[in-house]
Order: C-alpha cells, then sequence, then structure tokens
C-alpha cells in the first residue's frame, strides 16, 4: 500500500491515477508498494521468473544480455515513469526473464506483483492502454539495437556513441574500452583498435580508462558512410 504523498508522486508518472476515486486507482493505492534500489542491485537475471511489474520514480535500470562468447550488449535503459517491457512480456506469456536488468542510479520503483498486474491488463483500459503502448515504444527501440548490430560498421557506431556522451560541458568522458564494448555489442579489442585509429586521426585522446575529445568535426565524418 503507498500514502497519499506517494500516490500524489505516481499521478505525475501515470496520469490516468489521477481521479483518486477511479477504481484503478484505488486498486493501485492499495496494492502497490514503492520500493527503493541501490545501485548495482540486480533486479532480474536470465532464468528468473518475473514476479513483480514495477514504474520507476526515480533513478536508471540498464537491461543487457550476454552472448555464449561473454559479449554483452545493452538492451535499452529505462528511467522515471518507465517500465520494462521484458517484464511485462515474461509476465504475459509466463516465460522466464531472457536477460539481465541491473539499477544504474540510485532507484525508486512503483510495484505491483505479477498476479496483480495481469488482473488489472483483463479489468482496466488505462492500464492495458499503458502496457501496450510501452510494449510498442521500446519494441521499436530494441528493433533499432538489432538493426545496428547486424548492418551498421562498428567504426560509425563507435563514433556515433562517442558524440552522443561527448558536450561542450563535458569533452572528457571516463569509460573504459570494455564498457564502450558491453553497450555496442562487440568486443573489447576490436573498441580499442578503432579507438587507436580515431587516437591516430587526432579524433581523441586515449587515456587510462578516459578519452578527450579533440576534433567533434573529424568524428562526425567518420558517422558518414
Amino acid at each position: 500500500m503507498i500514502n497519499e504523498s506517494e500516490w500524489r508522486n505516481a499521478v505525475v508518472l501515470l496520469p490516468f491515477l489521477a481521479d483518486r476515486s477511479a477504481p484503478l486507482t484505488q486498486a493501485f493505492i492499495s496494492q502497490a508498494t514503492l520500493l527503493r534500489l541501490p545501485v548495482n542491485a540486480t533486479i532480474f537475471s536470465t532464468g528468473d521468473a518475473c514476479s513483480a511489474f514495477a514504474v520507476l520514480a526515480a533513478g536508471t535500470v540498464r537491461v543487457f544480455t550476454i552472448g555464449e562468447t561473454g559479449r554483452e550488449i545493452t538492451l535499452y535503459r529505462f528511467s522515471r515513469g518507465e517500465s520494462c517491457i521484458l517484464t511485462a512480456s515474461c509476465i504475459l506469456s509466463t516465460q522466464e526473464f531472457p536477460a539481465i536488468a541491473v539499477v544504474e542510479a540510485p532507484a525508486a520503483a512503483f510495484s505491483v506483483g505479477s498476479t496483480v498486474f495481469q488482473s488489472w491488463i483483463d479489468t482496466y483500459r488505462p492500464w492495458r492502454t499503458y502496457v501496450f503502448q510501452l510494449l510498442a515504444q521500446r519494441l521499436s527501440s530494441v528493433m533499432s539495437v538489432i538493426d545496428e548490430v547486424a548492418f551498421r560498421r562498428m567504426d560509425v557506431r563507435i563514433a556515433e556513441f562517442l558524440l552522443r556522451q561527448f558536450t561542450v560541458a563535458n569533452p572528457v568522458l571516463h569509460l573504459t574500452h570494455q564498457q564502450i564494448a558491453a553497450e555496442l555489442g562487440t568486443s573489447r579489442e576490436v573498441v580499442s583498435r578503432i579507438l587507436a585509429d580515431f587516437a591516430a586521426s587526432e579524433l581523441v585522446h586515449l587515456g587510462r580508462g578516459s578519452l578527450t575529445l579533440r576534433k567533434r568535426d573529424g568524428l562526425v565524418q567518420r558517422t558518414i558512410v
């Protein structure tokens, strides 16, 4: 059960809960709980049963998978106001969780049990609409990841990744080659080779666990195929 203040916070995230007297709102107040999760907490591992569904009120969660070779690839992240589509999918299909979900920034989440989650889909149209919209939006982002991995050159992907991270206020990234590899679904050796090429072209400067942007325009050119 959540209190009045927590309900008001939930309304900001889920506006369809604004009517205090509505049956769904009453059910949410009485059956949801607010959980707090520390950094590096593993929410689900591959093969886990999905016993609950959560909407993040704060923080960030990374969802990734590890291949047979040991390589990681980030499928997506979700943050305040968002939820995990793989959790929804495995509850609806009664399948095991197919990836790993780990907290990246201290998180708080409104959580309901899997049985409650399913019954709300059957009973409340606003909840059903929210879940189906969530599935549609995240499916599109996961398909983009598949397209990136399958069809785009790795040097282009690394250049684009770096450009998304670098800002005028933050021209230095504290990232290891392994962390970049895990984001993009490749090996550390491939990342190191491509970054060495970028450094030789004076696009970036490589430090121990850091990268410094030197020529943004040159890095942009590397994204043009």
